[in-house]
């Protein structure tokens, strides 16, 4: 496998994505992945990379989401792994290719839940992922009205492909952006 560093896929990313709410979402995607990775037994940083890139064409060609991105990668020389976990993270709305892989079924599962952490992040007093409990994340979850734009049938389709428990998703979620919060932006008043 061709492996990427953390600074060529960020460069990648860097080039196609300029507006900090994208960067930090991929960011955050990247650190719950990395976390998932060391709990599989996976090399974090290629499931960092693949979680960071998995966005790579959303700024720009919104409308040719991950196809564009699939031939920016082809043309790069990028590895087939990242591609296909790309492909993968867009299954159902974007594209046809299905999750078979631990890193493709988890960046398809955390990559809508992030976004959902995210928000529940920004509406607490803290405004960090440091203090935020499983609790939390679940009746916001439950309420449609927030967040409106978080797929939850992805993520509770994701939990079943990995034959995982929500709560258990949940959590390792917001461990894996707890270990990022500054780089994330979601440490709040505190120290990261």
């Amino acid at each position: 496998m061709n492996k990427l560093t953390k600074q060529q896929a960020w460069d990648l990313l860097a080039a196609y994505t300029e507006t900090p709410a994208l960067q930090r979402h991929a960011l955050q995607v990247a650190a719950a992945m990395e976390h998932f990775a060391r709990l599989a037994g996976e090399d974090p940083e290629v499931w960092w990379a693949a979680g960071l890139l998995h966005d790579l064409d959303y700024e720009k060609y919104p409308e040719e989401h991950c196809r564009k991105a699939e031939q920016i990668m082809r043309e790069r020389g990028v590895d087939e792994v990242y591609i296909r976990a790309m492909l993968c993270h867009g299954y159902g709305p974007c594209t046809d290719t299905k999750p078979e892989s631990p890193l493709e079924k988890t960046l398809y599962t955390i990559d809508e839940l992030t976004g959902l952490i995210n928000a529940v992040c920004l509406v607490r007093p803290s405004k960090s992922v440091l203090d935020l409990e499983v609790k939390s994340v679940k009746k916001k979850f439950k309420d449609k009205a927030f967040a409106a734009g978080v797929n939850r049938e992805v993520i509770r389709k994701g939990c079943e492909m990995l034959d995982a428990p929500l709560d258990e998703i949940i959590r390792e979620t917001i461990e894996g952006m707890k270990e990022h919060a500054g780089e994330i932006g979601l440490a709040g008043g505190a120290e990261a």
